[in-house]
């Protein structure tokens, strides 16, 4: 167990937290949430000593030892199998089977072994430092963002390993579906502070919302209570035969801690630029074929024709293609054959992460919005900048003090300065936080245009893609449904090849059908056990709004009797209004309790029923 107490740390004056605690349990995999700049890769560096606070500790237990995978990737051997012996550890040092055990789950070949860790795309150094770190047996894994530039089955594969680690877990990532999918609990650095529940992304937000909003609703009825005390004392300060009841409130209001409003936080909310177009197709290929030099061909004879509302991912292992073809069909690439051919009245955007390194450092935000386009006015980019969260002088920030999030809202937002039809993206979510994810899949949904997305990102592909394109088995081809349909009917090759290694999960396995039964008899005990909790906070609701109403009733009576001068009506009153207070604060705090045993018994039935859909490919 891992004690984290009064930790602070801050930067040139400013907060990234401030006397944050919690705790790091046994056998907990716990997913660490906040918006980019918010301290995650921070407290990530403390918890190895890579950087010390400004106060507070970190407790750890002796001779526990933690795995720190981070974003930044260092070789110093020439080959993959002396790299990864290097995480053994030294009583294992001779053990290189368990080396190339974990090497092969992470899909590096034989031939693999001897290659230098250089010569592999991104997303092999990424499993290959994931590998030294699982081989050296630590008690922790700390993973910063390990999904970055992997493809979807390395992506299922570490899922499925971090469901069955014996170990504890700290994972950041920006990806919801993998962190609700592996994680027991959810730590979130909010306003310079830090929460820990139990349970999944959705019930972390959940809750941060309904604090917030009882927080708020709090601080307003103090306010309230608070004028009223001061109009009370103010007109009866003279008063001696009320004297009692004045310095009362007076030493109330002294003892009154003051609530301050909650400040509003900017979040990314935006909008595709839509050019309507009544055309049923947009985009006709012929045949198309594309190799670099005199290498092997990686696209053959490729046709698609893409109609005015299609949502097509490509997906497939990294290294097939997938980016070459996306850059064909957008016309940043000439095909060695065929012909792709746009219909008049189309016009196109792309987001490319490469295209991050043509923003010019030496502009500002604002500069790179405005001369997107030759008809775009300052108050426009202005406009674009504040919804890309460059509000006021952060839309005068340089290029070259950016952060990759703040480069990839940049690019979108050149892409929403023109209107258009069809959209090209990229792996967009790479560098993106959270809830940055969130407002992008939100404007893609809500395009009314054709999207063609390279991503991993499987809950984008579940909620957007109507169509795929498929780099599997050396072929590319177009599949006709869904990412759903497509688990269910074909699934990924040497996926179940790609198992786990270590683990202990010895469930038989059971035909989807039953797992299917299963999955609905889950659902209807969940339902059966939340319905008197979902009773008892509307009922909760609905007398909270009573209980206001007739305050605000009693306060018009108090002024009444304020200008009657009636003391004996106005201590009556009073009194009322304390009772009613009373009341109210007994009806949030059975709410609040309420609120929290629902949230806890939906988020144990959630996992159960995340954990059938893995098992099932249904989802």
């Amino acid at each position: 167990m891992i004690n984290i107490e009064s930790l602070s740390k801050s930067y040139g004056g400013n907060f990234l937290f401030k006397d944050v605690g919690f705790q790091l349990n046994r056998r907990e995999r716990v997913g660490l949430v906040g918006r980019n700049g918010h301290g995650k890769t921070t407290l990530f560096r403390m918890l190895t000593n890579q950087d010390q606070p400004d106060s507070g500790s970190i407790i750890v237990p002796k001779n526990y030892r933690i795995g720190y995978v981070a974003q930044k990737i260092l070789f110093s051997k020439n080959s993959v199998l002396e790299e990864a012996v290097l995480g053994l550890p030294d009583q294992s040092a001779d053990q290189h089977w368990k080396v190339e055990k974990i090497l092969v789950g992470l899909g590096f070949s034989n031939d693999d072994f001897n290659k230098n860790p250089r010569e592999f795309s991104g997303g092999f150094q990424v499993r290959l430092s994931l590998a030294k770190v699982m081989v050296s047996e630590p008690d922790m894994l700390l993973l910063d963002e390990p999904t970055n530039y992997l493809d979807i089955t390395s992506i299922r594969w570490i899922g499925n390993y971090l469901l069955n680690w014996p170990g504890e877990l700290f994972l950041i990532t920006h990806d919801r579906m993998f962190m609700d999918k592996v994680v027991t609990h959810i730590v979130g650095i909010h306003r310079k502070k830090a929460r820990k529940i139990k349970g999944n992304t959705i019930q972390y937000y959940k809750q941060i919302k309904q604090d917030e909003e009882i927080y708020e609703k709090t601080r307003l009825n103090e306010d309230r209570k608070k004028k009223e005390m001061e109009l009370f004392i103010t007109k009866f300060r003279a008063k001696a035969r009320l004297a009692n009841m004045v310095q009362s409130r007076v030493k109330t209001l002294e003892k009154q801690e003051n609530k301050e409003k909650l400040s509003s936080i900017k979040s990314l909310n935006f909008s595709f630029n839509y050019l309507p177009c009544n055309r049923k197709s947009l985009l006709e290929t012929s045949n198309i074929s594309f190799s670099y030099q005199n290498k092997d061909q990686i696209i053959k004879n490729f046709n698609i024709t893409m109609g005015r509302n299609d949502k097509i991912c490509i997906i497939g292992k990294n290294g097939k293609g997938k980016t070459t073809l996306i850059k064909l069909l957008a016309e940043n690439l000439v095909p060695c054959k065929g012909e792709i051919k746009y219909l008049p009245g189309v016009e196109k955007g792309f987001f490319e992460q490469t295209n991050i390194e043509s923003l010019d450092k030496n502009k500002t935000v604002l500069e790179e919005i405005l001369y997107t386009h030759e008809d775009i006015d300052l108050q426009k980019a202005r406009n674009i900048c504040g919804s890309m969260m460059f509000g006021g002088d952060m839309a005068l920030k340089k290029i070259s003090v950016l952060s990759g999030g703040e480069k990839s809202r940049v690019m979108l937002g050149k892409i929403i300065v023109k209107p258009v039809n069809i959209l090209f993206l990229d792996e967009p979510t790479n560098h993106l936080d959270m809830e940055s994810c969130d407002a992008l899949l939100s404007a893609l949904i809500n395009f009314n245009g054709s999207i063609v997305m390279v991503t991993h990102n499987e809950m984008f592909l579940k909620k957007l893609a109507t169509r795929l394109i498929v780099f599997q088995n050396d072929e590319v081809s177009v599949f006709e449904g869904s990412y759903r349909r497509f688990l269910e009917k074909i699934g990924w090759e040497d996926e179940n090849e790609l198992k786990p290694v270590d683990s202990n999960n010895d469930t038989e396995k059971i035909n989807k059908k039953e797992l299917r039964r299963q999955r609905s008899k889950i659902i209807s005990q969940k339902s059966l056990e939340l319905q008197p909790f979902k009773i008892e906070i509307e009922k909760a609701e609905v007398q909270i709004g009573v209980l206001e109403d007739e305050i605000n009733l009693l306060s018009n009576k108090m002024q009444n009797a304020s200008m009657k001068q009636d003391g004996a009506l106005i201590s009556k009153i009073s009194q009322e209004i304390h009772s009613c207070q009373e009341r109210i604060d007994i009806c949030f705090d059975k709410l609040e309790d309420q609120t929290e045993k629902h949230d806890e018994i939906n988020a144990k039935f959630n996992k159960k029923i995340i954990e059938i859909d893995d098992r099932a490919n249904i989802t």
